[in-house]
């Protein structure tokens, strides 16, 4: 009798890992490390865009903000589709699409056309972000290989950001801007051929069809809400911020109404009743939404300021990026070894650190000084990411968990996008205030606005003009780094006594 006992439960624990899921594996963390490539390959490349398309200094904040605003906005829809047709096959109309929208985006002729391709890219970045995440939860079911396949996901989301001003820096070396997103179509092919066969289907069975009017309220009450904060940091409450404020609420409280009512809703708001669930998402936000401005910043700052290539500041960036990406894959071992609320709130001291570094540069810094900011930025908010997702995976049912992993994605892609929109624009604005009544008169006509606009405007208007400019303009770019910096500083000290109250072992159950 007591060895049918103690057999029993050997029936019930879930299956290992096998093979062909671990090669899966290694074929979900393609899209991942792209859709991270494409938030950053174009940070290195603003001065060669800037010279060729000649964008203001608003379609240039779009051209970079679109692609993760169109994820951030499309993630939840996309993730429910998923769980309806089939997370796989979603993953692969959504790698056909990235495909088609990478060549249009490499061949955009005009700044519109740039950013209309850009947001294809989104979109179809929002159809493999929640798909990858939801089959990594199908195919691992033993609790310490999901935590160690979480791990491997958020080191290529990490690993994304610094392979993109490295790939970027070494194709603008020898190619036109636009080569920069031609890299993603040998990796969409690859992922076309091998995952219909080494990844499984997955779908929820019980969900019903898609929720069209769902869908259709949303997006746009997302993207509304995402414009009137974008608004209101570049230009205060002005007409356009408040209408969009309007909007964003009234669709947002339609839809909310709707998903109580629906016996099937697009999302279920449930999930958030679980701490771990809401607490989590806000910390992912807060993490990857005071780290994104700094790091764009910094990019130009190795080329502005300290005068370095393309490749060269490319290569510059790889060491705190892939000390982000080893924090990342150690955090499941030290997970274990300590508890998540200290082990979260520790990693937020961590990055404060390194904001603190980043808001004291000044244009006479030795640029190691601004790399190892970085790099403790990168330690701090890499190593509590997989923590993060494994939280919010593991409050969430199977039958829920694209939902559950849209919603985690969302928050990731919303605090990248929304963090180069707010906090770039507040840089931005800080600029404009050092630069105000320094335009040089020297400049040609009808540039002498972007000259007061933009650092990387104004120094392919260096060559003939008064040196005291440029210097104002390297001052005053540096004094909108420092202002990213300290609001770093304050953010993940807030997020570090959050995780400390939120994630104790008798708070995180909830």
């Amino acid at each position: 009798m007591s060895t049918v006992a103690n057999a029993a439960p050997s029936r019930d624990l879930p299956e290992r890992a096998r093979l062909r899921d671990w090669l899966g594996l290694a074929v979900l963390s393609l899209p991942t490390l792209l859709l991270s490539v494409d938030m950053t390959v174009l940070h290195l490349a603003v001065p060669h865009l800037t010279r060729e398309l000649l964008p203001g200094a608003t379609a240039l904040l779009w051209i970079i903000d679109i692609y993760g605003f169109m994820i951030a906005g499309g993630l939840v829809v996309m993730g429910t589709l998923g769980d309806r047709i089939g997370r796989r096959r979603l993953l692969l109309l959504g790698a056909a699409a990235f495909g088609a929208a990478s060549v249009l985006a490499a061949f955009a002729q005009s700044p519109a056309m740039l950013i209309g391709a850009r947001a294809m890219l989104g979109l179809s970045a929002a159809a493999l972000m929640p798909s990858t995440l939801a089959l990594l939860t199908t195919m691992f079911r033993v609790e310490a290989q999901r935590a160690f396949a979480i791990a491997v996901w958020s080191a290529m989301f990490v690993g994304g950001t610094a392979i993109g001003p490295l790939l970027g820096g070494a194709l603008l070396e020898h190619f036109w801007w636009g080569a920069v997103f031609l890299i993603n179509l040998p990796v969409m092919l690859l992922l076309l051929i091998a995952g219909p066969f080494l990844l499984p289907e997955s779908r929820n069975d019980a969900a019903g069809r898609l929720e069209i009017v769902s869908a259709a309220l949303f997006l746009p009450a997302i993207l509304a809400g995402i414009l009137a904060i974008k608004q209101f940091a570049a230009a205060g409450p002005d007409a356009t911020a408040l209408i969009a404020v309007a909007i964003s609420a009234g669709l947002g409280l339609l839809f909310i109404r709707r998903q109580r009512r629906l016996p099937d809703p697009m999302l279920d708001l449930r999930l958030f009743a679980s701490r771990r669930v809401g607490i989590g998402l806000l910390t992912q936000f807060g993490a990857i939404f005071a780290v994104a401005a700094p790091f764009f910043l910094a990019t130009q700052y190795l080329q502005i300021i300290a005068g370095l290539s393309p490749l060269a500041a490319g290569l510059a960036l790889l060491p705190p990026s892939l000390a982000g990406i080893a924090a990342s894959l150690l955090a499941p071992a030290i997970a274990r070894r300590a508890r998540p609320d200290r082990t979260i709130a520790g990693q937020m001291l961590v990055a404060a650190t390194g904001f603190l570094i980043l808001a004291m540069v000044t244009p006479e810094t030795n640029p190691a000084l601004l790399l190892a900011g970085l790099g403790l930025t990168s330690v701090g908010v890499g190593g509590a990411m997989p923590l993060l997702v494994t939280l919010i995976l593991s409050a969430a049912p199977d039958s829920r968990s694209g939902e559950a992993s849209a919603l985690s994605g969302m928050s990731g892609e919303l605090g990248m996008a929304m963090g180069l929109a707010v906090i770039g624009s507040l840089a931005a604005g800080l600029y404009r205030l050092e630069m105000a009544g320094l335009v040089p008169v020297g400049a040609p006509p009808g540039t002498a606005q972007s000259f007061g606009l933009t650092a990387a405007y104004a120094l392919t208007l260096e060559q003939g003009l008064a040196g005291r400019f440029m210097d104002a303009a390297r001052s005053a770019f540096v004094a909108g780094l420092n202002g990213a910096g300290a609001f770093g500083v304050g953010l993940a000290l807030l997020l570090c006594a959050g995780a400390a109250w939120a994630f104790r072992p008798s708070q995180a159950a909830g």
